[in-house]
């Protein structure tokens, strides 16, 4: 179910939210903001509801303009996407039957808020964007996860394969077949991006136990090879790879870090062999589960979670955590660098914040 009343919304607002992370977001063509995460009770668990904002100017956001919920059930892990069609992908996964869901705004730039009914478009977990092919295959990394680090609520069927799953779509999305699949060793809750080589083949990056493992496939997507080490290491922890319009390649991900902590962008220029160009997003503790989108100027804008405050033993100690979804602003000249020299640059720009 998809929440879009405006009284409605009222009831997932900052002040009635104990905790929160988990962040997602994605630019329009015009340069609008949205942003997702994920909320409800004092953990991650049943009755767990998915929030999306907005923001015009990248500096105030709003309270939600949309909210997925389903009764009896937990929404969780979303996502944002902009197809090269220009609509906007707003997708959840749902347990305990575990699906994952998305709901399309044709014109995201427009008001209001459109959104076609959410349908149900693979089993079990999508965290992160699809990627489009240079002959326009949608390919959706959706991921089921492994049988020892299920959930309580995960309605685990032991008939059923897991893996790092490839989805395609040859016809914009409207259907998905699910085609490749990776099962890395120390394989951990998947979290896996996708990238398309510039020699056409496609590379599968997968959260291990050791940081980030890799797989590649030289027909498609449809089998990968068994995968290694990337070396780029990480505290078994979300991170974020995608192709920039420069034809860089950008990660984010945690660089000299202790746990959660030292969230940096990289830049590379060989298609991910190596990475020469470093900034420091936020050195802070418990910042975390980085997501990117590059905006029609260059602005690149990535979201991530510090101190969610959530697992704690009362509200007293929720309320005590940090509680906040940030973004940074920057450019490839701005991480080529090192440091921020391009106007409009700003690091830990708070999204929201939990005060209550």
């Amino acid at each position: 179910m998809l929440i879009t009343d405006v009284n409605e919304l009222k009831k997932y607002d900052s002040s009635h939210r104990l905790w929160q992370g988990i962040p997602s977001t994605a630019v329009t063509k015009r340069g609008r903001i949205f942003v997702t995460f994920y909320s409800g009770g004092m953990k991650e668990e049943i009755g767990n509801y998915c929030l999306l904002l907005k923001s015009d100017d990248g500096v105030k956001f709003s309270e939600p303009v949309a909210v997925a919920k389903a009764e009896g059930k937990r929404c969780y892990d979303p996502n944002l996407w902009i197809d090269p069609a220009g609509r906007l992908w707003f997708t959840w996964a749902e347990s305990p039957e575990n699906g994952v869901y998305a709901a399309i705004c044709d014109a995201p730039d427009e008001e209001p808020l459109r959104f076609s009914e959410p349908r149900k478009i693979g089993e079990d977990v999508m965290m992160n964007k699809p990627i489009v092919t240079k002959d326009g295959r949608f390919l959706f990394p959706i991921a089921v996860w492994a049988k020892h680090i299920k959930p309580k609520d995960y309605d685990y069927k032991e008939e059923k394969e897991d893996g790092a799953f490839v989805y395609e779509s040859r016809d914009g999305g409207e259907t998905l077949t699910k085609t490749g699949r990776v099962d890395l060793p120390h394989r951990n809750f998947d979290e896996h991006m996708l990238v398309e080589r510039r020699d056409g083949s496609i590379r599968m990056y997968v959260r291990t136990d050791y940081g980030i493992g890799m797989a590649d496939s030289f027909d498609g997507g449809k089998t990968f090879d068994p995968g290694r080490d990337s070396g780029l290491g990480g505290p078994n922890s979300r991170f974020f790879i995608g192709r920039l319009r420069s034809g860089r390649l950008l990660l984010v991900n945690h660089v000299g870090f202790t746990k959660r902590d030292h969230l940096t962008a990289l830049l590379s220029e060989d298609d991910g062999e190596t990475w020469p160009y470093r900034l420091l997003i936020d050195e802070r503790s418990k910042v975390s589960y980085p997501d990117a989108a590059e905006g029609p100027d260059g602005e690149i804008r990535i979201v991530y979670d510090r101190d969610r405050g959530y697992y704690k033993k009362s509200t007293e100690e929720m309320r005590a955590s940090e509680r906040e979804i940030l973004m940074a602003t920057v450019r490839e000249e701005d991480i080529i660098a090192g440091t921020l020299v391009t106007p409009g640059s700003e690091l830990k720009r708070i999204v929201s914040k939990l005060r209550t």
